[in-house]
């Protein structure tokens, strides 16, 4: 067993980060999740949030993700996200905007299917408005 694991991050449009790390948190949607060398097998979905690269004893890289899915095994964690940006790329504003479309969104929705893909742009927008440091929802 090896004290690093290895850690993929790939959203639809790239590639976003493939390095070796001491570890990796993910936010998950029964919570976060701190995937060390040896972890346990493990498949989830991950909710909208920010990943936490620690390498060196500390946070090295913070990368808000909207949501998707995580394979880990004993050496590696692949995490499947539906869009990623490195959180030091994120505008409030842009996000701020972001949340009041889905409220409006959420307002305007008539069907059970346009109710719940506003909800879910809702809690994307705001944990993208927390991951900048401003406010909103924190998760």
């Amino acid at each position: 067993m090896t004290d690093l694991v290895e850690f993929e991050l790939v959203s639809p449009q790239r590639l976003v980060k493939s390095q070796t790390v001491d570890m990796v948190v993910v936010p998950c949607a029964e919570g976060d999740i701190g995937v060390l060398p040896g972890h346990t097998p493990l498949i989830g979905t991950v909710r909208p949030g920010v990943v936490n690269i620690h390498d060196g004893g500390k946070v090295t890289e913070r990368i808000f993700v909207s949501g998707g899915f995580v394979e880990v095994t004993p050496d590696r964690c692949t995490l499947l996200a539906e869009e990623a940006t490195l959180v030091e790329d994120l505008k409030a504003d842009v996000a701020q905007a972001r949340l009041d479309a889905a409220n409006e969104a959420l307002q305007k929705a008539g069907s059970d299917l346009e109710k719940s893909v506003a909800a879910a742009e809702l809690a994307t927008a705001e944990a993208m408005l927390a991951a900048t440091g401003t406010g909103g929802v924190a998760h």
